[in-house]
């Protein structure tokens, strides 16, 4: 095996495929804003509908040339106890949190098993074995299909579909985030960064590249927002800091960027680019934001089971971590009713002024071509002034459903855009009646939180700065709604969720 096929810097290629995916199919960005409202409002609620833990079957699709990348048996099932440990928890090296940072490390609730029952019915263990004419495979998708030198995906709503072959360009994976096509969705490693075994080679041996990869299939973004270093994107998760970019090897503890000090970034998270030994948690912001995936666009897939133990716990002495009880002043495990956790960092203070300056960049302006540029060149405080968001009527209730967020709906009919933009859409004939949000109360807004900085300390937010996170969320799904519907993008469940989205924007003083 040549040196120059193992990585010594962690590549991945998900938010590639992710622009890709948003340049040649605009249905794509029409399920993610569905996805990204769904994770929104479930971490308002603080609602989470899958008790217990959820276990995911997953098949590992091993795709070969030479004998060195059929890996072992072995070394797949080292890398599904790897995941079991990193998504509940259990991994000892989580000890290695630095203090600022422990209170935010959390179980997942989620463990993976190899599947016992193949597609037809028939027993399988959980891997398949093809051997194949090409000698690397690159993000373009190819190893996902038979007809192209890989395997054909098991059906997602019952696996999660692992590929492991040899990967080019220092590439150690890539994943799919919910929302796109059903053919290739899953997961795909190089096998010298898969399992703890094997040809599993340093610095990437310790089987993190998956978990990583799977964080993105459940829709975790990249912990500095993928903004190109310039401290104003966003992972839609507020307890992670911001910071300027990604970090790589093994840094100190603290290292700070975007004036995120003095705790600075959270290179330990998953979701970083550093080496397999010094990535080691996921926090509770994240955790949510998995739970909303499961709950939602992911919602068919799994089963619900006790959250038994799957090994030794680490002793309490050598993991404080764990004694989140014991710290009152630290936030909550649970994740508040306000739903503060899964705001974009750093929101801007005075919306009207400063509306998208750090909204992610993956806002449709031309939904087949233009979706995933900077949105900053049009600001939302002029959508806002001039209302394209105002849909008529009272906003019916909407709960979304598996079918709504892959774009499967049974017969819908896309309906005639407006003729003006800035003209809103006719309510929807036949739908659901009618029921108004519950209006949201001054006191809820005065809740504690983590701020997305570093600090450490739970902090009283000022209700003008809780209200003006509500407010810029709220705003950027909005954008979304009006752009979609320009383009005709939008049936009759779509245009009822964006009536309900700009009652609730309503409630807060939107206008």
């Amino acid at each position: 095996m040549a040196n120059d096929k193992i990585p010594k810097q962690r590549g991945c290629g998900t938010m590639e495929v992710h622009r890709r995916m948003l340049d040649t199919d605009p249905e794509y960005a029409r399920r993610l804003t569905r996805i990204e409202e769904h994770a929104f409002r479930t971490a308002m609620s603080g609602t989470m509908l899958r008790p217990g833990c959820t276990q995911i079957p997953v098949v590992v699709h091993v795709v070969w040339k030479t004998a060195v990348q059929n890996i072992s048996q072995a070394q797949i099932d080292s890398q599904i106890e790897v995941l079991n440990r990193d998504f509940r928890k259990k991994n000892n090296d989580v000890s290695n949190v630095p203090a600022p940072f422990a209170p935010l490390a959390g179980d997942a609730r989620i463990e993976f098993v190899l599947a016992s029952t193949d597609p037809d019915g028939n027993p399988t263990d959980g891997v398949t074995r093809t051997e194949t004419n090409k000698s690397s495979f690159g993000s373009g998708d190819e190893v996902k299909f038979t007809a192209q030198g890989g395997h054909d995906a098991w059906p997602r709503d019952d696996y999660l579909n692992i590929w492991v072959c040899q990967l080019s360009g220092g590439l150690l994976g890539y994943a799919q985030f919910p929302g796109g096509a059903a053919a290739t969705d899953g997961v795909v490693c190089t096998h010298t960064g898969f399992g703890t075994t094997g040809t599993a080679s340093p610095p990437f041996d310790k089987g993190r590249t998956t978990t990583h990869e799977v964080g993105h299939w459940l829709n975790l973004r990249h912990i500095w927002g993928d903004d190109g270093g310039g401290c104003s994107g966003t992972d839609f998760v507020a307890d992670t800091p911001n910071q300027a970019g990604p970090n790589t090897g093994k840094p100190t503890f603290p290292s700070v960027t975007c004036s995120n000090g003095p705790n600075g970034d959270m290179f330990m998270n998953y979701m970083d680019y550093v080496d397999d030994d010094t990535m080691v948690m996921f926090t509770e912001g994240q955790i949510a934001r998995m739970q909303a995936c499961l709950d939602g666009p992911r919602s068919a897939i799994g089963k619900t089971i006790s959250c038994v133990d799957i090994g030794p716990k680490v002793p309490p002495k050598d993991n404080p971590k764990d004694l989140i009880k014991e710290l009152p002043k630290d936030p909550p495990k649970d994740i508040p009713k306000d739903g503060l956790k899964d705001f974009p960092k750093d929101p801007p203070k005075d919306i009207p002024k400063d509306g998208q300056k750090d909204f992610p960049k993956d806002i449709v302006k031309d939904p087949g071509k233009d979706f995933g540029k900077d949105p900053g060149k049009e600001p939302i405080k002029d959508i806002i002034k001039e209302g394209p968001f105002d849909p008529p009527g009272k906003p019916p209730r909407f709960d979304p459903g598996p079918k709504d967020f892959m774009g499967d709906v049974p017969g819908k009919a896309v309906l005639d855009p407006p003729k003006s933009f800035l003209e809103p859409p006719f309510s929807p004939p036949g739908g659901p009646t009618p029921q108004p949000m519950p209006p949201m109360q001054p006191a809820q807004l005065n809740v504690p939180f983590v701020l997305g900085t570093g600090v450490s300390q739970v902090q009283s937010a000022p209700q003008q700065d809780a209200r003006a996170q509500y407010l810029a969320h709220y705003a950027q799904i909005l954008q979304q709604y009006a752009e979609l519907n320009q383009r005709g993008m939008l049936d009759a469940q779509g245009l009822a969720a964006w009536q309900q989205i700009w009652a609730a924007y309503q409630q807060l003083g939107g206008s």
